[in-house]
This record gives structure tokens, sequence and C-alpha cells, in this order.
């Protein structure tokens, strides 16, 4: 696959869920990686850059709308294109 375009630039602040204002759909037509305290994580639902902290699910419960629980975890943040 060669693909010619090129990725749009990472935002500051970034979320999966597509009900979010801070879900920008461009960047997810590529595969995007978080490093988090120089580690890959790979359960990321939502990050901020310049604040630097991730939300990552809380285990199994869910809210009452049946979302998962979210927290948020603070540390060195990293975005990029895989």
């Amino acid at each position: 696959m060669n693909d010619t375009t090129t990725p749009p630039n990472l935002p500051d602040r970034l979320s999966i869920d597509p009900r979010s204002p801070y879900h920008i759909a461009a960047v997810f037509e590529h595969e995007v990686g978080i490093k988090f305290n120089d580690k890959e994580r790979l359960d990321v639902e939502e990050y901020c850059i310049s604040e630097g902290w991730i939300k990552v699910a809380a285990g199994k419960a869910l809210d009452r709308k049946g979302k998962p629980l979210m927290i948020k975890v603070k540390g060195k943040v990293e975005a990029f294109y895989r």
C-alpha cells in the first residue's frame, strides 16, 4: 500500500468518542499511537498533550448510559502515526 496523502497534524487533544467535541474523523483515517510515560498504550480513549493526561476505561464498570467509566491518568503523553 503506497499512501500518497499526508496525514493531518495530530491535535493537542483527541477523543475516540464520535460525540465528543474533540473527535476529529480525518485523524482516524490513519492509525494513531499513544506513548504514555515512554510506554505505548493501546487502551487510550482520550488524551491531552499540553495538560499531560490520558483517559482510560476503569475496569468493566459502566455508567448509567452503558458507556465505560473513565479515569484520568497524568504523565508524559506523546501521540504519533504508526
